[in-house]
């Protein structure tokens, strides 16, 4: 009786842990990022936010004018990027990148990151997947 009533109570325990804990909130693609607004330059990395659900670098993007521009590419989960061969060593800020991506809808300097090339010609796959973001699409080549 008494390990039925400990099973129970702890049955409860869980269910009501998981309807308190708070929610986490995480968008597909066609939510921020408009796969008709590819983008693609060289950048310099400033920091890189290895946070969870996303992993935010952020960059400087000299412009030809000379002005630079400041950039957020948002890329896949730590997790990913970390087995995917990203290092906390290889995105160290003043490192030079190439980005392959996707602007947000709203025209801000954000954007969906699909490829990053380092400057020795490494090229990693930035996205996630399952977010409906198009991995065929390329800058400079729409479909």
């Amino acid at each position: 009786m008494r390990t039925q009533l400990a099973a129970v109570v702890a049955t409860v325990g869980v269910l009501l842990a998981g309807a308190t804990a708070p929610a986490r909130a995480h968008h597909a693609f066609a939510a921020e990022f408009d796969a008709k607004k590819p983008v693609t330059f060289k950048a310099k990395v400033t920091k890189v936010e290895w946070v969870n659900p996303h992993v935010w670098i952020h960059v400087e993007v000299q412009r030809t004018d000379g002005k630079v521009e400041p950039w957020a590419i948002e890329g896949g989960t730590p997790n990913v990027l970390f087995r995917r061969g990203f290092t906390k060593q290889s995105l160290a800020p003043g490192t030079e990148i190439m980005v392959d991506g996707y602007q947000a809808k709203d025209g801000t300097r954000r954007a969906n990151g699909r490829d990053l090339t380092f400057a020795d010609g490494k090229k990693l796959f930035l996205g996630s997947s399952g977010t409906g973001a198009p991995y065929e699409l390329r800058p400079g080549n729409p479909q």
